[in-house]
């Protein structure tokens, strides 16, 4: 019979090392979330991995009380896809940020959502390479003033979700560091999802990039400017709660509820679309055109390359029987090299 899992608690996924980021970084709110969340998933610490690859998000695995690794520049993903494919059993997380996962991790992150493999990713996005002090990176916007751009940025920047559900994601979702009750909801749709459910969280660096986030965030601008997104509902937004999004032709506009206008003139979310073009849609509604939506984009099933593999490999083992090493390195033509 299986063994019943032992109650846990948050206290019980710290780890005994000493959290080591900037006082007031948005990291650790991400970090006291993900210890709030774990005990609600039933899944044993020692079936749980973060991987990571190198930035301030990447120490994130030395901080939880489950398997680890610190992986290299961007390949997170790689040793995440080998793992969960060998592992199934194992619930794996990969920890990045937007250097490391966009930049010299891109080819990585894309290949592992359009293979579907069943990982939860976490990129804390902001806007700024805060590990190497302060470069811009492939989310900082035109203009930006940085140690690396002292004339402003002219790279046109990434937009995170536009290029996941470009790629196909099976579940893409977005919160902000500081809306807690919000990031920890979006964490735990992540982890119940199967396939590659990927989340981005607007993450403020107080030290070389404080206040990116701020028009999201502050008490005063957070309400026209932040769209919650629920499935099956229009999409509302404004302190009052009378404003709206709705399609005119193919383009979103934002319109004045009550005047003329009622909720069955707006857009309603549906996140289970198995066509991708009503996510993608909203993931290009941006400050300050737009208010910028949070929560589940889109939420679908589709087959996983991990299933996949170990399916062939199963199939292949049942009309061959096991391999043999050494009867494949001596079959065909061999030489000896003296």
């Amino acid at each position: 019979m299986p063994t019943e899992l032992p109650t846990l608690t948050p206290a019980d996924f710290a780890s005994d090392q000493d959290v080591r980021w900037c006082p007031g970084c948005g990291d650790y709110a991400i970090l006291a979330q993900m210890k709030k969340v774990m005990p609600q998933l039933g899944v044993a610490r020692e079936n749980v991995v973060f991987i990571s690859g190198i930035g301030c998000s990447s120490r994130f695995p030395y901080y939880m009380n489950t398997y680890g690794l610190h992986s290299i520049h961007g390949r997170a993903p790689a040793f995440a896809t080998g793992l969960k494919s060998s592992r199934q059993d194992l619930q794996v997380w990969v920890v990045t940020g937007d250097g490391d996962g966009l930049s010299i991790g891109g080819n990585h992150f894309m290949h592992l959502i359009r293979r579907n493999v069943d990982l939860k990713i976490m990129l804390f996005n902001n806007r700024i390479y805060g590990l190497t002090k302060g470069q811009y990176s492939p989310t900082s916007p035109l203009g930006k003033v940085s140690v690396s751009t002292p004339m402003g940025a002219i790279d046109n920047p990434l937009n995170p979700l536009s290029v996941a559900i470009g790629c196909e994601a099976t579940f893409v979702a977005r919160s902000i560091d500081v809306n807690i009750k919000h990031l920890g909801e979006v964490m735990k749709r992540a982890a119940e999802h199967k396939g590659t459910a990927f989340i981005e969280i607007y993450q403020n660096c107080n030290v070389f990039n404080d206040g990116a986030w701020d028009y999201a965030t502050s008490k005063e601008t957070k309400h026209d400017n932040v769209l919650e997104l629920e499935h099956g509902k229009p999409l509302i937004f404004g302190k009052a709660k009378n404003k709206g999004i709705r399609l005119n032709g193919t383009h979103p506009e934002v319109v004045e509820l009550g005047k003329g206008i009622s909720e069955d003139d707006l857009l309603f979310h549906d996140e289970k679309a198995p066509e991708p073009t009503l996510a993608y849609l909203l993931s290009r509604m941006r400050h300050p055109e737009f208010p910028e939506p949070i929560g589940v984009f889109r939420d679908v099933d589709g087959p996983k390359y991990d299933v996949e593999l170990n399916r062939q490999i199963t199939a292949a083992r049942e009309k061959k029987g096991e391999g043999d090493l050494n009867a494949l390195y001596n079959s065909g033509e061999t030489w000896t090299v003296g």
